[in-house]
């Protein structure tokens, strides 16, 4: 079968593990309310006694619902049994498969086989970490045990060993192009050894395809990720650093697995502020309508602005009417204002061209609309409360602090842009998975703005939302990251440190020397934009990072250097060896990539692995993980290439011999670091 039926398959069982999923809650619900004989209501304490007509229609929808779970169930089975078919033969499918889950599909119906009457039996599949006890393992058999044990009791029934369970499981295993051999251990453990022809078929349709494609781990879905969201008329900082390179990663990956992702530039470009910068344009450049101003440096500008709004009352007055002007769209006061957020936006523009980050950018004026129909609509539906003055808005329980929607003065508050935000991008935009990628700082407000969305109505069961936090950068002085002087840390001119840096490392190693201007220049980018990112993203995000350029600039350790060296220097073996790209193909066809060495099979072990890594980071939106691997990867080839030559040459220097089946060995090597790559924004360069 091909891909795309395949493709079909995984949306298909995604979406019945769904609707299986919400039935099951469904059901807990009626058992409750069965069990305890009342049902609760929503706003009291006092609960009403159900009738018996009440009681029996409850008992028949509970029938209903168990029936159409057996039935999704059994419709489930099916789907996985053909995952199973398809993924097991790996000769015409040119996209790599998840290992663990094409195991864990082999091994869950072996157990239901063995064990049909066990409710939802532990599936447990593991890598193993020491290769005399295979690649991988299944640990379910004490599980099982543990649970037949319970049963046992109550039967009498005889009690049956781990290795016993391990072995009737291993013995209903289907045959599959994957697996080598099973073992089973003295304490139920059974070993599971990886065939190495199912390793270089995998490659060889890699390298036939030319990319490195995976089957699809989860449902496509309609992405919106909110990322990077600074503010006009103030630089970017080193504060907007995570956010921006966090979310271009994350959109990248869900790009990469076929997601339709809507890339969202939320900037604060609406507000008082703009009362207080548009008077101090009318003041310093009356003219400003028929002659554009010279304020490229808005932050000097924006700082004078907020010195005389301070100090002066009578500017602060003339700020305020303004606004009121803003808000009413005066011509004049709209032209200010689109002047000022012009000469943000190209500002903003050029780091994100640095960075090489694309964003569609959605300001809070855009919402301006949208905020009074969310206030209209939540008003309506009775969800917004008076709280001295102000409206107020609970979420699904009276924890915490509430929304403020609208203020005592009748204004709108950013808990306001927000709510009108998210239905706006569930209604309009028919976002299905909504990402937000902000400092952990603010996890509690978009917990709250969760809670609320789904008493409104507005985020539904089959509704994803992700708040992606992440802790704050700190100096080597382990503050937080400022200048000497105490200022925050302009983005521009980290990234000016940065090219600075690059450059002298480079001259270090006399790359000057060797490259021609524009690919030392080349280099230089891809080094400094690339540590800068990749230092970034090697930790966890949930965890304050220390920036240090000396140390990302280490070509030691899981730094962009020493990656983006590793793929350089993986590249240039078949240039050495005088291999075209053309003989590369042809090899293809007629060479078997080289696994018999026990350093190519343990590289190809962990190149395998590259789904099961995608599959992590698409559930933990943490990018570190992936960054893991890309160092895995270059470590194991490195001893890979220390103990299996791939160019034999004479005391002369001349080329003798030239193993094929290795060179296809670190082409795969070099397109799965290029992809990593790829999704994490770095830019390799064919020469450093």
């Amino acid at each position: 079968m091909s891909f795309n039926e395949l493709d079909l398959f995984e949306q298909r069982a995604s979406l019945a593990e769904d609707v299986i999923n919400g039935l099951k809650k469904e059901l807990n619900s009626l058992y409750a309310l069965l069990k305890c004989g009342n049902i609760q209501g929503n706003n009291e304490d006092d609960g009403q006694t159900v009738s018996q007509a009440d009681f029996e229609k409850l008992k028949k929808e509970n029938e209903k619902l168990k029936y159409r779970i057996e039935i999704l169930k059994k419709t489930l089975c099916e789907f996985k049994a053909k995952h199973i078919a398809l993924t097991t033969d790996m000769s015409n499918c040119s996209s790599m498969i998840s290992i663990q889950n094409t195991l864990s599909s082999l091994f869950e119906k072996a157990i239901s086989e063995v064990f049909p009457d066990l409710t939802d039996p532990p599936v447990d599949i593991s890598m193993s970490n020491n290769p005399k006890f295979g690649d991988y393992q299944c640990n379910s058999a004490l599980p099982i045990c543990k649970l037949l044990s319970t049963v046992d009791k109550t039967t009498e029934k005889k009690k049956i060993s781990p290795k016993d369970i391990a072995e009737k499981i291993a013995a209903k295993v289907a045959s599959s192009s994957m697996i080598d051999k099973l073992d089973v251990a003295v304490n139920g453990f059974i070993n599971i050894y990886l065939k190495r022809e199912f390793g270089q078929n995998v490659f060889r349709n890699v390298l036939k395809s030319e990319k490195v494609s995976v089957a699809p781990l989860i449902r496509k879905r309609k992405v919106i990720i909110d990322f990077s969201s600074p503010n006009v008329a103030k630089e970017m900082h080193v504060g907007h650093l995570r956010s921006t390179i966090i979310g271009d990663s994350i959109a990248r990956l869900l790009e990469y697995l076929g997601h339709d992702v809507l890339r969202l530039n939320h900037v604060g470009d609406w507000g008082t502020q703009f009362g207080m910068l548009i008077t101090h344009l009318e003041d310093q450049f009356p003219n400003y309508c028929t002659e554009s101003p010279p304020i490229s440096d808005l932050q000097a500008f924006y700082k004078e602005s907020k010195l005389l709004f301070d100090t002066d009352e009578e500017f602060k007055k003339r700020a305020y009417a303004n606004v009121v002007k803003l808000q009413a769209h005066d011509p004049k006061i709209m032209q200010a204002w689109k002047l000022i957020c012009d000469v943000s936006r190209k500002e903003f523009q050029s780091i994100y061209n640095r960075l090489d980050i694309q964003l569609v950018e959605r300001g809070e004026s855009f919402y301006q609309k949208h905020m009074e129909d969310i206030v209209k609509v939540l008003e309506e539906e009775g969800f917004l409360e008076e709280d001295e003055g102000r409206k107020i808005m609970w979420g699904q329980t009276k924890d915490g602090i509430p929304l403020t929607i609208v203020k005592r003065d009748g204004g709108f508050t950013y808990d306001t842009s927000d709510m009108a935000a998210i239905r706006h991008r569930i209604f309009e935009e028919k976002g299905e998975w909504l990402i937000y990628v902000v400092d952990s700082g603010q996890a509690v407000h978009f917990q709250t703005i969760e809670s609320c969305a789904k008493r409104a109505r507005i985020l539904l069961s089959f509704h994803k939302m992700d708040f992606v936090g992440f802790g704050v950068v700190l100096g080597e002085d382990k503050k937080k990251f400022k200048t000497r002087s105490g200022d925050t840390v302009k983005l521009s001119e980290l990234l000016d440190e940065g090219l600075k840096r690059a450059e002298e490392k480079l001259k270090e190693k006399e790359r000057e020397k060797v490259l021609t201007e524009e690919e030392f220049n080349r280099a230089k980018e891809s080094v400094a934009y690339g540590c800068i990112k990749y230092a970034d993203l090697c930790h966890d995000r949930n965890k304050e990072y220390i920036f240090s350029f000396d140390r990302m600039l280490s070509d030691k350790g899981n730094t962009a250097v020493y990656l983006l060296y590793a793929l350089t220097r993986i590249r240039s073996i078949a240039r050495m060896a005088n291999v075209s790209r053309e003989q590369v193909k042809q090899a293809i066809e007629s060479t078997p990539i080289s696994l018999d060495h026990e350093k190519e099979w343990k590289l190809a072990k962990v190149l395998l692995r590259f789904p099961d890594v995608i599959m992590k980071v698409t559930k933990d939106l943490s990018l570190h993980n992936l960054c893991d691997f890309c160092y895995e990867v270059a470590c194991t080839f490195s001893e890979f290439y220390d103990n299996c030559y791939c160019v034999e040459k004479n005391q002369a220097g001349e080329i003798v011999k030239v193993n094929m089946g290795r060179i296809l060995l670190t082409e795969v090597t070099a397109m799965m670091l290029e992809q990593c790559f790829s999704l994490l924004g770095l830019k390799p360069v064919e020469k450093m």
